[in-house]
């Protein structure tokens, strides 16, 4: 278990609401963790652009405000105090409130299919993972947060995923377990494979040396696993029974659709837990990039 020894200055907290009941649960679960760490939440909620002209704004809003006071009026004292209602795409309008407010955490609600008996990110949590500049969680039903997984892998995202999963192990008092997966040789004609075993032991060694020397917390357990990466964390998510999953956006560029790598994203779309996603670290980028970028928000918006 990771101590809450030590203080940690915590920024404030956006949560997105839908009007759905997954999303009041993840509402709930944010603000007792803005309680914890000593910190304020903010309840955002996003009328899409085609919705804006529907109804007028006084009317659109104080339905949106009932159905939050019944979603939430018994549970989270003062939710209509912490909630603003702004026009725009979900990811825009969340992203827009992480600036304003120096947020440090979107916190979101994952979706029950129930035909299928999955919980999926969605659209919206798919699309804030892309773009925003911090840590996304999304939250499947209404756990005690006692479990933390962390999967990382040799890339630049691993020093920041690592430290948001002790930060967020050490804020919930939870034993942390830290994945590496290790996938298997790839197999090209005519080209002879290097010896497996020696194979799976340098990259051990180079994971142990290079990612396992970023840990900070003490007793934090270290795991190398062979396999493909996202059957392996499933895997290894539902055997230890994690109740939280932590992993790198793996960010490519401004270029929002290459923003989330491929293992990322499928954790997403069927969520074996809740799930803490990191985003890579920012640079700064060129004209260029922001041109393309603002294309692609337009476009966004459009569709």
């Amino acid at each position: 278990m990771v101590s809450r020894e030590g203080s940690m200055s915590w920024k404030p907290i956006v949560v997105g609401l839908d009007g759905s009941p997954e999303a009041a649960n993840a509402a709930v679960f944010a603000v007792a963790a803005a309680q914890r760490a000593a910190t304020t939440f903010h309840l955002v909620h996003a009328v899409p652009r085609a919705e804006r002209g529907r109804y007028p704004y006084t009317r659109r809003d104080e339905q949106i405000r009932r159905q939050v006071f019944a979603a939430l009026g018994q549970r989270v004292p003062g939710a209509l105090a912490a909630l603003s209602i702004h026009g725009g795409q979900p990811a825009a309008v969340l992203n827009g409130a992480v600036a304003a407010l120096g947020a440090e955490l979107v916190v979101l609600g994952g979706k029950h299919h129930s035909p299928l008996g999955r919980w999926l990110g969605g659209s919206t949590s798919l699309n804030v993972a892309r773009s925003a500049r911090v840590p996304l969680l999304v939250m499947v039903g209404e756990p005690a947060i006692r479990r933390v997984l962390v999967a990382v892998d040799q890339s630049d995202a691993a020093r920041p995923t690592l430290a948001a999963a002790e930060r967020y192990a050490t804020l919930f008092g939870a034993e942390l377990r830290a994945l590496s997966v290790i996938e298997p040789l790839p197999v090209v004609p005519e080209v002879p494979q290097p010896d497996a075993t020696e194979y799976y032991r340098l990259l051990a060694e180079t994971v142990a040396h290079d990612i396992w020397s970023l840990i900070r917390a003490p007793g934090v357990a270290t795991l190398v696993r062979h396999g493909a990466v996202r059957r392996t964390i499933l895997r290894e998510a539902a055997e230890w029974r994690a109740d939280l999953l932590v992993v790198g956006s793996h960010g490519k560029g401004l270029v929002k659709r290459m923003l989330v790598g491929s293992v990322t994203e499928g954790l997403i779309n069927h969520l074996p837990t809740s799930l803490l996603v990191v985003p890579a670290a920012t640079r700064a980028v060129g004209p260029a990039a922001r041109e393309l970028s603002a294309v692609m928000n337009e476009h966004e918006e459009e569709t």
